[in-house]
């Protein structure tokens, strides 16, 4: 599996974003983005899971599965949990176990996996911002898709929780797995780096 950006131009706002941008990561790596605030980390990531439109260049996955898009077998983890507060943690989810569809693995396994077992019975709204970070990560697990697309994967999470987000992306590359992250911190996983840098 492969994939690759090529000529990638993104104007947001008005304003070119980037432009002339190519990368390719392939099955087993971890490509990161590194850059400035502001210089188009993020949009590359929603423009690779289909949030946003390119404005010029393309993105495709070889060795997919065929009939389905790249946001179908994508994951895009953002700077915001997305989850809903009057929920628990195990029903937030099952919600989105139920939204994402395709390949399922047990809610379980997967909040034991995040570290969150334990606040299966909780309110979401009751959960710390490291925790809401992990049920997050349980989402990425709940439901397999090959492609985990990360913003700032890290951030809110203490050192145990790093330590286990490390382990858990590691085993995704393992199984065969493609991630690409933005990050400004060492995600302690070795592969190549796209540097950021943003319209002149």
């Amino acid at each position: 599996m492969r994939l690759s950006g090529q000529n990638l131009r993104c104007v947001r706002g008005g304003r070119e974003v980037f432009s002339g941008l190519d990368f390719a990561v392939s099955a087993g790596e971890l490509l990161a983005i590194t850059g400035a605030n502001g210089s188009g980390k993020t949009s590359l990531l929603r423009l690779i899971a289909g949030l946003l439109v390119a404005s010029g260049g393309s993105v495709e996955l070889e060795g997919g599965e065929t009939e389905l898009s790249l946001a179908e077998q994508a994951h895009y983890l953002g700077h915001r949990d997305a989850l809903k507060p009057a929920l628990s943690v195990a029903e937030n989810l099952s919600f989105w176990r139920d939204f994402l569809g395709g390949e399922m693995s047990d809610r379980g396994r997967s909040l034991a996996a995040a570290g969150l077992d334990h606040a299966a019975h909780l309110p979401a709204a009751y959960l710390s911002a490291g925790q809401r970070r992990r049920l997050s990560i349980a989402r990425l697990l709940v439901v397999r898709r090959p492609v985990w697309l990360l913003d700032e994967p890290t951030s809110a999470l203490d050192v145990a929780g790093q330590d286990l987000f490390v382990r858990l992306m590691r085993d995704h590359l393992i199984g065969g797995g493609i991630i690409i992250a933005a990050t400004h911190a060492p995600l302690g996983i070795n592969g190549p780096e796209l540097r950021m840098r943003g319209a002149a």
